[in-house]
């Protein structure tokens, strides 16, 4: 009996709490912008995954038939050998793409993925929501649909998608640009929705190169299934820091790059630096690690930043850059977070 009355007191207190939402005006779409903006649990916390587009050649290699290259189980293996928590698995390097990959494939992926004890924290694909051509447009659209759909069978909670460049005439034409693309994302975070996979963009120094243009183009899409990958690399500012912190309230998921100011840099990112800002921001989520080859950078990237293109990229090696790279990421969490 008391057992009883107990629970009917908690379904009581339950009621009068939804009563007081309704009553107040309070939405559940509210209460969804309210946990997408700051977590409830006071307790920062990150994982590390591996960005496939660290491995860019030698799984375009396997793609196209050029030489032994690497496939996408071999990626996975290699980022379990070290110690990776998760991968995020870049739709290019599907086989056939951007034809969709069968269920076949997924589901190998999947369970090889699960085996080796592994997360998938994301995949992503190539669009341009800024081309001024709305059949161009709705077909992009198409395909990020099309991803979620992939998305869905891996397992992977977020779809990167890009933003793309401003358009040739199309310079002082910033707003008609925001508006338009605005419209092309939003109806992929509504399709995102239905199917339970959020959309993030990249700010890649496109039609994004500051924080204050990726949170203006965020708000304009304004859905609760839609943020930001957060490119620590591809701001084009004088500090890129303070356009990380701005950026990070929005943030689905992370790129984790060797430098701030772009691949050809000399400047190392200041890990401890990006540690406290994932504190301060109670960022609860993943950061993969995706390095770039010193000549990979963004063009504009280096032009802003006044470095020319290096002569180091035929020497440059991902499985010597990488392990290095994460042993100083690990160190800078464990240091922060002691995990």
């Amino acid at each position: 009996m008391e057992t009883y009355f107990k629970r009917s007191a908690f379904k009581r207190g339950c009621y009068r709490g939804l009563l007081a939402l309704i009553l107040t005006g309070a939405s559940l779409s509210t209460i969804g912008q309210t946990v997408f903006q700051g977590n409830i649990v006071k307790k920062p916390s990150v994982k590390i995954s591996l960005n496939a587009y660290s491995f860019t050649k030698p799984l375009m290699d396997k793609v196209r038939g050029r030489g032994e290259g690497m496939t996408m189980f071999q990626l996975m293996d290699w980022a379990a050998q070290h110690d990776f928590d998760g991968v995020d698995l870049t739709g290019y390097y599907f086989p056939g793409y951007p034809n969709l990959p069968s269920d076949e494939y997924i589901n190998d992926i999947k369970k090889y993925a699960f085996r080796l004890g592994l997360d998938i924290t994301g995949t992503g694909v190539r669009n341009n929501f800024a081309d001024p051509d709305p059949a161009k447009r709705a077909a992009d659209v198409k395909h990020v649909k099309e991803w979620i759909d992939v998305a869905v069978k891996l397992g992977a909670p977020v779809v990167r998608i890009f933003a793309g460049p401003i358009p040739e005439g199309y310079e002082n034409r910033r707003a008609e640009i925001e508006n338009y693309m605005a419209a092309s994302m939003r109806e992929c975070a509504e399709y995102g929705k239905l199917r339970g996979v959020l959309i993030g963009v990249q700010n890649h120094g496109d039609f994004l190169k500051t924080a204050e243009q990726t949170i203006s183009l965020v708000k304009k899409v304004n859905s609760d299934w839609f943020g930001v990958i957060v490119d620590s690399g591809y701001f084009l500012t004088e500090d890129p820091y303070i356009d990380i912190e701005k950026t990070m309230p929005y943030a689905v998921n992370f790129q984790l790059k060797l430098s701030v100011f772009g691949a050809a840099s000399k400047v190392k990112i200041d890990l401890p630096r990006i540690m406290d800002i994932m504190e301060r921001t109670n960022y609860r989520g993943y950061l993969p690690i995706e390095i770039l080859s010193p000549a990979g950078g963004n063009k504009a990237k280096r032009q802003a930043t006044g470095i020319a293109a290096s002569s180091e990229k035929n020497s440059w090696d991902p499985f010597t850059v990488l392990p290095a790279f994460m042993k100083e990421v690990k160190a800078a969490q464990i240091q922060k977070f002691g995990k």
